[in-house]
């Protein structure tokens, strides 16, 4: 190669930019026990993306474990922990949990951000979080992600993020609380199950 004027095209070398915590990570109290008896008790959290022409855009979710209802989500163009505020602001307004629910969610730095936790203290809830690399101690909330992407996402091409948005909209609101059927509860749709067997809205 050096006879010949070659250089070789060495991988770069993968070094975390990302800050870390001055402070450990929430103990995982979830345990991957995601059978939860009564509304606002657990909740769990995480975020994706969705690709368009324009970029990708991010969405984050809270969903309560109960009913596999998705209470709170916030969309955006930058994956900054505004996006999981936001969703849980969301969460909070529309139930009203009483202090000693559990919030499950990844090691994201969203997650572990000052505002968010504050947000946690705040409202009386404890902190759970999945163990390092550990996509299986957030399953539920993964899960929805899978039939989200499956079901609606990749059947279009979007090609703006607002068309995304809109889209992501439908599927949450009008589909996938209202309508789609779920094997965990018994193949009713998440807010069919909670007019059944609960008092929450």
């Amino acid at each position: 190669m050096t006879r010949e004027g070659l250089k070789g095209l060495p991988k770069k070398r993968w070094r975390s930019l990302k800050e870390q915590p001055s402070f450990p990570f929430a103990e995982n109290l979830l345990k991957q026990n995601f059978n939860v008896k009564e509304p606002n008790r657990v909740w769990a959290s995480d975020i994706t993306y969705i690709q368009t022409r324009q970029g990708f855009v991010y969405l984050g979710v809270v969903m309560d474990l109960y009913s596999r209802k998705i209470i709170g989500w916030s969309m955006d163009n930058t994956m900054t922990r505004h996006l999981a505020v936001d969703a849980l602001k969301m969460a909070v307004s529309m139930r009203k949990p009483k202090p000693g629910l559990i919030h499950h969610s990844d090691r994201g730095a969203q997650y572990y951000s000052d505002d968010f936790r504050l947000m946690l203290e705040r409202h009386g809830f404890l902190c759970s979080m999945s163990a390092s690399g550990n996509c299986y101690d957030n399953a539920v909330v993964e899960s929805f992600f899978g039939m989200l992407k499956r079901e609606w996402i990749r059947k279009y091409r979007y090609t703006t993020r607002d068309e995304a948005k809109l889209e992501v909209f439908n599927y949450i609101e009008c589909f996938y609380n209202r309508k789609r059927r779920h094997g965990y509860l018994g193949y009713v749709s998440p807010n069919d199950f909670e007019l059944a067997h609960s008092t929450v809205n």
